[in-house]
Formats: C-alpha cells, sequence, structure tokens
C-alpha cells in the first residue's frame, strides 16, 4: 500500500460524534472552505456552496429548532441536550446547492472531512439536519445564513477538536477487487 500525507488522512478519519469547546481558528475555518470549494463537481457546475456556523449561541438555536422541527423522540434526535444535531461542535459546514445534488454535495463534504483529519480536526458528517430546512422554520435559517429561497440543503460536517477517539468499525474488504477483463 502507498502511503503519503493524504492517503494516511483518508485512513486514519474517524466519526467524531464528541467534540472538546475549542473554537477552531480563522485559518482553519478559510482553509476548509478552500478545500470545499476545490471540490471537483460533475460538468464543473460548482453548484454547490456552504455556510459556516460557529456561533454557540447561533448552533443552540439551530439545535432548538431542529428539535421544534423533528419531535424530541424521532431516532433522529435521540438526546438531544446531551448529543444536540450539530455534535457539540464548535462548527457545522452546511452544505447547500441551486439544485437537489447529493453527488456534489458528498464530494465537497468528504473534502472537508479529508482535510480537517489532515489538520488534526475531527468531523462527522450530518444529514439530518436537512429537515430542519426542509421545515416551517426553514425560511428563517436560509435567511440567517444568506442562503437564496430556492437553495437546497445537501449536507452538513460538524467539525472540530475530538473529544474521544473512536476504534474503526470493520468494513467489508471482499467487496473491494480489481476485475481482471
Amino acid at each position: 500500500m502507498i502511503l503519503n500525507e493524504v492517503t494516511k488522512a483518508i485512513l486514519s478519519r474517524r466519526t467524531v460524534r464528541s467534540f472538546t469547546p475549542v473554537r477552531l481558528t480563522s485559518d482553519e475555518v478559510k482553509t476548509l472552505l478552500e478545500c470545499a470549494m476545490w471540490a471537483p463537481s460533475g460538468r464543473n457546475s460548482q453548484n454547490c456552496y456552504v455556510r459556516v456556523i460557529s456561533d454557540k449561541t447561533a448552533l443552540d438555536e439551530l439545535n432548538t429548532d431542529f428539535k421544534d422541527t423533528v419531535g424530541r423522540d424521532t431516532p433522529a434526535y435521540t438526546r438531544w441536550d446531551v448529543n444536540p444535531v450539530y455534535q457539540t461542535a464548535p462548527a457545522l459546514f452546511c452544505i447547500f446547492a441551486d439544485c437537489p445534488d447529493p453527488m456534489n454535495g458528498g464530494i465537497m463534504a468528504e473534502n472537508i472531512c479529508i482535510a480537517a483529519q489532515g489538520m488534526g480536526l475531527n468531523s462527522c458528517i450530518i444529514g439530518s439536519v436537512g429537515a430542519l430546512f426542509d421545515g416551517e422554520k426553514g425560511a428563517k435559517w436560509k435567511d440567517k445564513l444568506e442562503v437564496p429561497p430556492d437553495g437546497v440543503f445537501v449536507v452538513s460536517v460538524a467539525v472540530g477538536h475530538g473529544d474521544e477517539d473512536p476504534e474503526p468499525k470493520p468494513r467489508k474488504p471482499e467487496r473491494f477487487y480489481e476485475v481482471k477483463l
């Protein structure tokens, strides 16, 4: 196997759901935004864009609005007081698109995650927060985040300094091989 800084970041990245309260620096946020901007997109459409929420009060308000939208007892929102939708991270990178585009948004999210890992940060990809942007309070949040009314939420990434070191989950190596034709 060929190991370099990039492959090491990919192979060592784990989903983290508990973060320290240490805020990201301005340079860290700018670097992650730059990496998101350089994510490839189908036909070079560049139709995805990112808004970062790093204010604790705003994150808590988003969490409350999300709870009000999906309810307290839904699988997507258990333990809302202990484990908020932003997973206690000090920054939530929200990816939107001009049209529904899970592929380009997913590529952008992965760029953010791998760049964060390479910078000594941790991340958690979160799709469930999309329920907020589709709900009654979605217009309020789009307005706050300067997202056009027709902007479509794709996915979000919580980023920060992990407060846990999870073991890797098992993989299915038998599903990955080169076919000799």
